[in-house]
């Protein structure tokens, strides 16, 4: 893809300002709330059923959070993704811990079963709990799985007719029929609480302005990556991992004026046998 279609995207999300509806988890909440801001759209973190449906109905896209799920939540969830099927809107999915437990399982999958969704984000063995049963995740963290990420995802992509992002050292980004590695960032993000969440956060504000999911998905995924090296290049000293934090949301909201795309490391991944 040609860099100058996410630059155009990153544009018109600033001129548009779309409102990002968030049902996230309340570890990362303020995190979601402040990159959302950073790449230029607005967001609102409404989780109460009685609420919801308005709510999503004002937004540009719903980002769905499994972080922190209990069952009042997500009745409210299906609210917000079934009134944002309605209006045709994204629906972004994170699906945090899932193959963790079986309860978290469960619902993540009920919840792909009942609301349309149109991009999911997680560390690989999130996503491989979608597909398979027989995974064990490590908290928010990914486990060992034994297919290829690039699988992974391809397979999810198809079996959901979603598109599909697996975070990592390289990010796998597929719609099922193409496929794309991204390889951008720093391990200083795994160091940091919520930097996935954020990124999910990202991609539904990219979503909110375009159809192109593929397009989005990098979009967001390259803006997460390229802030966390240059948060990184910034640390002084012994500066530390808060003041990483501040660093990585400084460049994000600096990320159109320094022109930051150049420096994204994508590549067109070949095709799998599935």
């Amino acid at each position: 893809m040609d860099i100058s279609k996410f630059q155009a995207l990153l544009t018109k999300v600033q001129q548009k300002n779309p409102l990002i509806h968030q049902m996230t988890n309340n570890v990362t909440i303020n995190d979601c709330a402040n990159v959302t801001l950073a790449i230029g759209a607005s967001p609102v973190m409404t989780t109460g059923k009685n609420d919801v449906a308005d709510m999503a109905n004002l937004a540009d896209a719903v980002v769905i959070n499994f972080g922190t799920i209990n069952d009042g939540m997500y009745e409210a969830m299906l609210i917000a993704g079934k009134t944002a099927n309605k209006k045709g809107i994204p629906v972004v999915v994170d699906p945090v811990g899932a193959g963790a437990t079986p309860y978290r399982t469960r619902v993540i999958r009920d919840f792909f079963e009942k609301v349309d969704v149109a991009i999911v984000r997680g560390n690989v063995s999130e996503i491989n709990a979608l597909i398979n049963d027989e995974v064990k995740t490590r908290g928010v963290d990914a486990g060992d799985v034994a297919e290829s990420k690039q699988v992974i995802a391809e397979t999810t992509a198809n079996m959901y007719s979603v598109t599909t992002v697996i975070s990592g050292e390289t990010d796998i980004i597929s719609d099922g029929k193409t496929t794309y590695g991204l390889s951008n960032g720093d391990l200083l993000l795994t160091k940091v609480t919520g930097t996935g969440c954020m990124s999910t956060a990202l991609i539904a504000s990219f979503a909110a302005v375009t159809d192109d999911w593929l397009a989005a998905s990098i979009a967001g995924m390259a803006v997460m990556g390229i802030a966390g090296e240059v948060a990184k290049n910034n640390l002084e000293g012994h500066l530390g991992l808060g003041t990483f934090r501040v660093n990585l949301i400084d460049a994000v909201s600096n990320f159109e004026n320094l022109s930051l795309y150049k420096h994204m490391n994508l590549s067109k991944l070949t095709g799998v046998i599935l």
